[in-house]
Parts: structure tokens; sequence; C-alpha cells
């Protein structure tokens, strides 16, 4: 891939308004679509994965708005918002958007807001440091919480939930263990099958047991020689 292509990733609860975006976006040699979601909570997942430089943002998308979206990264992307509501000009651009597109968006609008973005000249996010989230973004209780991660002590499965311990309050949300460690740091071990530690939360441990915000975790024989690794690197 040339190296001078910025990534692109488009965000649209509307199937037909990301074909649009990819068919314009699909002519100019240099921008990649990295990949598409149709919900902020999609796009979380795709990010912290892997950086983009340009994000196209809808702002009307069910559970979680564009806006309340792009408030929750640490380390956004320039934005280029694409939408049918003409109200959130003014809170757009007070988060540094790139462009404001209306719906529906005419090739030739949709070119000046990339030119606006070329002669921005923004370093490309591979030339950055990796993307990184200091939070976990989880829906529970009706509503959408960012938790830091160092407030989390440990996370439990409990069926097809998982409940998230922290030393004030704990959070419950439908989930699995294996799709929320793909969004936590390495410091965040699996200790059994139903455990996911903290490990910088720890106060006690052996080759059995682990102690956490007053509870004692058991380690399964599986995942025991991870926990002694990790250990054995901190020591070394």
């Amino acid at each position: 891939m040339n190296n001078n292509q910025y990534k692109c990733l488009i965000v649209d609860d509307e199937p037909i308004a990301r074909r649009i975006i990819k068919n314009y976006l699909g002519k100019q040699a240099d921008f990649t679509i990295q990949g598409e979601a149709g919900s902020a909570m999609e796009a979380f997942k795709v990010l912290a994965k892997a950086p983009v430089d340009l994000l196209f943002l809808d702002i009307q998308m069910p559970e979680v708005n564009g806006l309340d979206f792009l408030r929750t990264l640490a380390n956004p992307p320039k934005v280029i918002l694409v939408t049918a509501f003409r109200e959130y000009a003014f809170e757009g651009f007070e988060l540094d958007v790139v462009d404001y597109l209306l719906k529906p968006v005419p090739e030739s609008r949709f070119l000046l807001a990339l030119d606006k973005f070329r002669k921005m000249k923004p370093l490309q996010a591979s030339q950055l440091q990796d993307f990184k989230q200091h939070y976990l973004f989880i829906r529970a209780d009706r509503k959408h919480h960012k938790i830091d991660f160092q407030d989390i002590q440990y996370l439990e499965s409990q069926g097809d939930y998982v409940e998230i311990f922290g030393s004030a309050q704990h959070w419950r949300t439908k989930a699995t263990l294996g799709t929320l460690a793909e969004q936590l740091p390495p410091h965040f071990l699996k200790i059994h099958r139903s455990f996911i530690v903290n490990m910088e939360q720890l106060t006690a441990f052996n080759r059995e047991l682990v102690e956490v915000g007053g509870k004692t975790l058991p380690v399964s024989k599986r995942f025991r020689e991870e926990v002694i690794t990790f250990f054995e690197g901190q020591n070394s």
C-alpha cells in the first residue's frame, strides 16, 4: 500500500450512506478504507484494534450519537461529520472537526472536505504511537459507561453477562470475557475461565489463588503458567 494513503473509517447506521462515501473514496488514490461500522460501539472496537487517520461520522445513530462517541475518544483521529441535521454544526466545530457535511452529500462538496483535510497535513496515524484507549466502553443499565482501566479490579463471567468490579462500584453488561479482553491492556490477565484480573490491583497471590479488592479468586491450572510468567517478567 502506498505510504501516502490515509486510512479511513466510515461510521453510519445507514448502509446506503456508507456505500455512497465508499464510492466517493474509491476514486481517490490517497485514501483507503480501513473499515466501516453501523454504530458507535462497532466503531469503538475497530479503533481499539487499529488506528485511522480520518473518521467519517454520522451523528444521529442508535444508542450513542456520533458527537457523544467522539467525546469518549482519548486520541481521536481527524473527523468529518456527515449528517442530515443542521443543528449540530456549532457543537461539531467545537469538537474541532475538519468539516460538516449535510446529507445528501454531493460529490463535489465531499471532495472539498477531502481537500480541506489534505491541507491540514496531519501526521498519519501509522506514524504516531499505536492508538491506545485508557478505558473500557460498555453498555449497562440502559446507559453507556466509560470506565478507566485503573478503576477496574477484576471481571467475572456470569453466563451471558460479565460483572465488572471496581473499587467503588460495579457494572453488569451483556458480553463475553473474550470480547471484553480484546479491549483490555496486557496487565489484565485471564486467570480462570470465569475471571480476568487487573494484575496491578493484586494485594496477594500464590500459584493457586490471587487476592484483589478484598476477594480471593482461583487460578486454574490452564492459566497458571501465564500468571507465573507475568510475575517473573515483573521481577526481571
